[in-house]
């Protein structure tokens, strides 16, 4: 699953152009973002940050890399193969 502060519009268009293919929850008031220690503050958007949730619902792994997108879908397929 997916959380932005992007409106459900701009979501839905952002999914159909890169086919996702999994759920994306809109925080336009960052409510979401600010308990997961994301939101910045003023007018700037929240940090980039993956999250690996067990299915007891603590949270495996953080990933809050803004540079090195890759690293965020690479350490969390680490943090589940780990976890297996």
């Amino acid at each position: 699953m997916g959380v932005s502060n992007d409106q459900v519009g701009r979501q839905r268009e952002f999914d159909e152009e890169n086919q996702l293919n999994f759920p994306l929850l809109s925080d336009p008031k960052k409510a979401v973002a600010k308990q997961f220690g994301v939101k910045r503050a003023g007018p700037l958007p929240t940090k980039r940050a993956t999250f690996v949730i067990g299915t007891d619902r603590t949270v495996m792994a953080a990933i809050t890399s803004e540079t090195n997108m890759n690293s965020h879908a690479d350490d969390a397929l680490a943090a589940l193969k780990a976890a297996a």
